[in-house]
């Protein structure tokens, strides 16, 4: 009792000092009332603020959920700073905690930080403004639709139990699968309506994004549902009530999607693309940078059409680990040039324990869309007049740091044809020669090509070796001066 005193007397500390006009609460504040606003709201620099972020570790404890999803190789925080945790939980929301009070999670993106890069567009809104702030709204308010118009999938409860489970809700243990549901469903609205779809409130709804969120339902009878997802993934360690990471969750998918192939007419495939998890040798066991095998593209875009075409949309996952406890910073202006890809489909990647779909940049900041809001089950059905699917979009535009994200993540791109996937590779192979002998993933032409590919693009002034068993290698040294193998090992 005296520990949640001293927790209700930081907060009634921190709730006074602010504005009468700025009342803390449930509610927030939608993108468009913050173009351009500050962090002043939440100043880190604060005594409560500083004080709570030396022994609560703000970056190591994400959201509500994190405390009790299964991911403790991450947990380093206090007993002292467990203790305030548990005690808020039962209070109430962890989220609001951290939101209102420590400010670990902004919503406001402001126009001089610079261009977004989101899905592969360039929202300009950074530009000056010619005549007056017209311009500048109008750029900034063609990015909100953007990101409201990507269809959010988050906790849901109330639906049917998971097999024999007496589970009724994901919540505290489902953000990976439901991020990975955020991005395939991304992958289905490029399929269907092409990126330069935008959700209106004016219009009817579109037949076919109806049909895209009937299949991430929550019942066995929806093909994407998270039961057929935790179905399919039992080889990999899926299971209810646990957490489950980015490598398993991509070949969850490939499995999903392989046995729904099998049950299904070539004309009536509920997910119309092949599915490459792009790995390093012997499926990354080795370790080294994934590669990009266009013979094993071209093997998984046969195998779908049961060889009647050569070529058909590709849905391109790649998981990696990009080092031990945080992201390489090496690795951050890849991973950012990475968005501006037309391909793009961003990356499953979050705080660790907490995962989140992060869907865009703005220069260090990575904008996400956030699964651990809990909603109830909604029935979405194609013959209703107007169907309620406001609970599958979101106009808070949150973000964080892109060097605080969990290092074990996976990157989604979307190839429509043969000629965008080539466009890919080149890309691609581009941003390997660039990084200065750590790429993030390689092109390859064939399997028996692949490390002679992978020697050229990190050789050059570094300390990159080839090891005797074949593998590759690399000594790096981290931000505490310590030699470290960062390199990515699924």
């Amino acid at each position: 009792m005296v520990l949640k005193g001293f927790c209700e007397r930081i907060v009634a500390a921190k709730c006074s000092a602010k504005s009468s006009t700025d009342t803390v609460d449930n509610t927030q504040v939608p993108a468009s009332s913050k173009a351009g606003s500050s962090d002043s709201k939440f100043p880190k620099a604060s005594l409560w603020s500083t004080f709570f972020t030396s022994g609560f570790s703000v970056d190591e404890t994400y959201s509500e959920s994190s405390a009790s999803e299964k991911k403790a190789v991450y947990s380093r925080n206090s007993g002292w700073a467990a203790a305030v945790r548990k005690v808020v939980s039962a209070g109430g929301s962890m989220r609001r905690f951290q939101e209102r009070v420590l400010g670990s999670s902004r919503t406001d993106i402001s126009c001089s930080d610079g261009d977004v890069w989101l899905l592969g567009v360039c929202h300009k809104i950074s530009q000056q403004e010619s005549t007056g702030d017209v311009d500048t709204r109008n750029v900034f308010a063609a990015f909100e639709q953007d990101f409201f118009s990507k269809i959010l999938v988050t906790y849901r409860k109330g639906f049917d139990a998971i097999e024999d489970s007496k589970y009724t809700s994901d919540v505290n243990w489902g953000c990976m699968l439901r991020s990975s549901q955020m991005l395939v469903a991304q992958a289905l609205l490029f399929h269907k309506l092409g990126r330069s779809w935008r959700k209106t409130t004016d219009k009817p709804v579109d037949k076919e994004y109806i049909d895209i969120l009937q299949l991430f339902g929550d019942s066995e009878a929806a093909a994407f549902s998270i039961h057929n997802l935790l179905q399919a993934g039992k080889g990999y360690g899926l299971a209810v009530g646990s957490w489950v990471g980015p490598y398993a969750m991509c070949r969850t998918w490939e499995v999903l999607a392989r046995n729904q192939r099998g049950t299904n007419e070539i004309g009536e495939q509920t997910l119309p693309m092949a599915i490459y998890v792009v790995s390093g040798d012997e499926d990354g066991e080795r370790g080294g940078a994934p590669v990009v095998c266009i013979e094993d593209a071209s093997k998984c875009c046969s195998e779908f059409s049961r060889g009647l075409v050569p070529w058909t949309p590709l849905l391109l996952l790649v998981p990696l680990v990009l080092g031990l406890d945080k992201v390489n910073l090496r690795y951050i202006p890849l991973l950012q040039s990475t968005f501006k890809f037309p391909q793009s489909l961003g990356i499953l990647g979050g705080k660790p324990g907490a995962s989140t779909y992060i869907i865009g940049v703005q220069n260090e900041k990575a904008i996400y869309l956030d699964p651990h809001d809990v909603k109830p089950v909604v029935n979405i059905n194609v013959d209703t007049q107007e169907p309620n699917t406001s609970s599958y979009h979101c106009n808070i535009i949150r973000h964080m740091p892109l060097d605080s994200i969990d290092p074990s993540l996976a990157i989604g791109f979307y190839c429509r044809d043969k000629d965008d996937f080539d466009d890919f590779c080149s890309r691609a192979s581009k941003l390997a020669e660039e990084s200065n002998g750590a790429p993030l993933f390689t092109v390859a032409q064939s399997r028996s090509l692949s490390m002679q590919v992978t020697s050229s693009s990190v050789s050059g002034d570094n300390n990159t070796r080839f090891q005797e068993d074949g593998s590759l290698g690399m000594d790096l040294v981290n931000d505490a001066g310590t030699n470290e193998d960062d390199w990515q090992f699924l």
